[in-house]
């Protein structure tokens, strides 16, 4: 697994040794953290190297072994997005690259992790995997993730027509839960961090911008559930909640549920990103590929999402 070290890709190979398989993480630690893998690092199966996918020597040899490669090493964040585009393009497209190369000669199935983002600019209330795109322009830096992540899955699924390589693409829509930090921008950690130490929760725009929130659990059963699902191959499957809240009433809520005193604080876009930042109004998944595919939808409520974070903090 490449990005193990990160918030989901480390809740992931928790529940991977727990099923009893073997799992070998690949992280450079960018963004991820080693503390996330505490647990693992003493159960019997696990084996970790602190290295960028790319330039790993033995990255052929141990995917020709594997079962299955899972890719969540990339570039993640609105915040590091806007700051570092460079990094964020090339580690994207670079990293994925060298994975597909990788695991096809061997034919190892792939899960390649991609993103609500490539979603773009729609005005549609619910997204489907098979919906036309509408990225903004390349003046403007923040499409620059989106148009990366989407060409990986251009990418991926060129792989599987040309070379028969079997590969998952699962876009994930926001994911929450214990080990998730605010440090890349990250509403709900954000809010959290603020709300316990009594300082203004910050709500960019006039926040009537929509969002849905899945438990990172939630997110993990619907990535095990894919990789044990041969079917999929080929297919990309929105991965995520289906329940949405605006940002203002997520404010109010994480206010309400901590007992804090902090007051909720608009901040204008411009201020928070800087000039030609333009953000999505809503980001709500169908669902029907997944539970067609799997059996399963995520459950765990927005309350149930919150409470679990405030008793973790």
């Amino acid at each position: 697994m490449t990005g193990g070290a990160g918030f989901i890709g480390s809740h992931l190979v928790d529940r991977l040794l727990s099923e009893g398989f073997a799992v070998t993480v690949v992280d450079d630690l960018s963004t991820g953290r080693q503390s996330n893998l505490e647990a693992a690092s003493v159960r019997p199966g696990f084996r970790f190297h602190e290295v960028k996918v790319s330039e790993w020597t033995d990255l052929a040899t141990e995917v020709a072994r594997s079962r299955a490669v899972v890719h969540f090493a990339a570039a993640v964040g609105v915040e590091l997005v806007m700051k570092s585009p460079i990094r964020t393009i090339e580690t994207n497209l670079g990293e994925t690259e060298s994975i597909l190369a990788a695991a096809a000669p061997a034919g190892v199935p792939v899960l390649l992790a991609s993103t609500s983002e490539v979603y773009g600019k729609s005005n549609k209330t619910e997204f489907t995997e098979t919906d036309d795109l509408l990225i903004g322009p390349p003046t403007l830096g923040r499409w620059s993730y989106a148009c990366s992540k989407l060409m990986d899955e251009f990418l991926a699924l060129a792989y599987m027509r040309e070379r028969g390589l079997p590969v998952t693409i699962a876009r994930f829509f926001n994911t929450v839960g214990p080990r998730q930090t605010g440090a890349h921008g990250m509403v709900i950690p954000r809010f959290l961090e603020a709300a316990r130490i009594g300082a203004p929760l910050r709500v960019y725009g006039d926040g009537q911008q929509t969002r849905c929130f899945c438990h990172v659990l939630d997110t993990v059963e619907a990535v095990y559930r894919l990789l044990g699902t041969p079917q999929a191959a080929g297919r990309v499957v929105n991965v995520g909640n289906d329940v949405s809240v605006t940002i203002h009433e997520l404010a109010e809520r994480v206010v309400a549920r901590t007992g804090s005193a902090s007051r909720i604080e608009s901040i204008p876009y411009t201020e928070a990103f800087g000039p030609g930042f333009e953000d999505m109004l809503h980001r709500r998944p169908s669902l029907a590929a997944l539970e067609g595919l799997t059996g399963f939808r995520p459950r765990r409520s927005l309350d149930e999402i919150l409470d679990d974070l405030i008793g973790n903090g």
